[in-house]
């Protein structure tokens, strides 16, 4: 008896389908999510666990969009590099970040890994050192109160003025006046703050850009009880490990996106690589109700994703960034030879209204060959010239042996996506960390769901298994 050929299933049929058209995938979701970036993938993650029904597309072959990570062959190709050279070694040990950042240890990301229970299908290393640029030196912020009474960041008495200080923060809790001091962080600056202590400008300076993490000089006129709090979880990140405030995945940043995504297939959503989208669809009433591909079309409640994917007219540019990726054969000069490790310099000390960022990796989080180090510098331009704008920390690397610059237009949505339905991420800043990107993140959930997502996990129990 022959066998009869196995049929395909057939494609779904709707009302709804134009003439000609076909279902995508199966033509009907609560949500559609275009672009596999962390934000994205973070979505649909959460919203695949909250019960809704997901399509996540992407135009590339790989999971992680522009904060992926790539092999040395991927990483050639992308920047039209030519071959690979033999010296750097084997392809098969490099997953190299296209927009590296560190994870605060005890922030907001770390609580979302958490809460998701992310964290079961990743590995973490912490970074082995922080360092602030001050006169021309590179210096390490310290990590214990042994290394703060050594460190030339400060004179003795100032020393002495800095830990009353960080007593003060660490003792502060927002709803207890007995721990205020005297002082309404609410109306009070940061400067003002600062001065109430009788710390120096040099100090503000550190403090904000190397702990606070602020990019520029606003907020010291802003009320401090935001900074303050950014100073709590940094200190806090530092206790839990010692060495840093930082943590980092073992094999690259690409594993976070895959994690997410892990999470919304295991709930039931629908992923589609190499698949681009080549319309929005919207309704009579001006809301995005589906989107094209090809021949083939889908219809949905809303559309999410990152800027490169909507009309002009839903986004707007907010600047541009520069990142510079460097292959190394050492440490950074002046990093204790230290496998990994972040640099900030501080905007006013190179004549700049931006930091500049300087973060280096190698073979000990399993981004690069064994003796090969990877640097990367960024920052937010200025002018209209990427490498007098990362100059100052070119400088600090050392021999480079090879290096890609990229510079990026970074957008934002001209609305929060409650007329339309479209919900669009923000580009991905110029710092080494997550901190910003994850308050847009946090943004972007509560547009999408009208909710604020829970954060009350505590980040110290990160080896636990939720």
């Amino acid at each position: 008896m022959s066998e009869e050929p196995i049929q395909e299933p057939s494609k779904p049929v709707f009302d709804w389908l134009p003439e000609g058209m076909e279902a995508l995938a199966d033509g009907e979701y609560d949500a559609i999510i275009m672009g596999t970036g962390l934000k994205e993938c973070v979505i649909s993650g959460l919203l695949s666990v909250n019960g809704k029904k997901v399509l996540h597309v992407d135009r590339n072959g790989y999971y992680g969009a522009d904060c992926a990570s790539l092999n040395l062959t991927n990483l050639f190709e992308k920047f039209q590099a030519g071959e690979v050279p033999s010296y750097l070694g084997s392809n098969r040990d490099y997953n190299v970040d296209l927009i590296p950042k560190f994870i605060m240890a005890c922030g907001n990301l770390t609580k979302m890994l958490l809460h998701t229970k992310v964290t079961r299908y990743l590995d973490f290393k912490s970074i082995d050192g922080m360092y602030v640029y001050k006169g021309g030196n590179i210096l390490k912020v310290p990590a214990t109160p042994e290394e703060a009474l050594r460190s030339p960041l400060m004179g003795l008495f100032e020393k002495r003025r800095f830990r009353k200080f960080l007593i003060y923060v660490d003792q502060y809790k927002e709803g207890d006046s007995n721990t205020y001091g005297g002082h309404d962080l609410r109306t009070m600056t940061m400067r003002q703050l600062y001065e109430a202590f009788g710390l120096v400008p040099d100090t503000h300076e550190f403090i904000s850009h190397a702990m606070c993490l602020k990019t520029d000089d606003n907020h010291l006129h802003e009320p401090a009880l935001e900074t303050l709090k950014e100073l709590q979880v940094y200190c806090y990140s530092l206790a839990r490990y010692g060495t840093s405030s930082y943590i980092y995945p073992v094999y690259g940043l690409g594993g976070l996106p895959e994690g997410f995504s892990r999470l919304c297939a295991i709930h039931g959503g629908t992923f589609m690589l190499n698949r681009d989208i080549d319309e929005i669809c919207f309704d009579e009433n001006g809301q995005a109700c589906g989107v094209k591909s090809g021949n083939a079309m889908a219809k949905a409640k809303m559309v999410i994703g990152d800027p490169s994917y909507f009309p002009r007219d839903k986004i707007r540019p907010t600047g541009q960034v520069v990142r510079c990726i460097c292959f190394l054969n050492h440490p950074i000069p002046s990093t204790n030879d230290n496998a990994s490790a972040q640099i900030i310099i501080p905007g006013p000390q190179v004549g700049r209204a931006n930091d500049i960022f300087v973060c280096s990796l190698s073979s000990s989080h399993s981004v690069s060959a064994p003796g090969i180090y990877i640097a990367i510098v960024s920052t937010k331009m200025e002018g209209d010239k990427p490498e007098d704008e990362i100059a100052p920390g070119l400088a600090l690397l050392g021999n480079i042996m090879q290096r890609f610059t990229t510079v990026a237009t970074t957008y934002e949505s001209v609305s929060d996506g409650a007329d339309d339905q479209c919900f669009i991420s923000s580009s991905f800043d110029g710092t080494s960390h997550f901190e910003s990107d994850v308050t847009d993140l946090l943004s972007l959930y509560k547009r999408v769901t009208g909710e604020e997502l829970d954060m009350n996990i505590n980040a110290d129990s990160v080896e636990a298994d939720y």
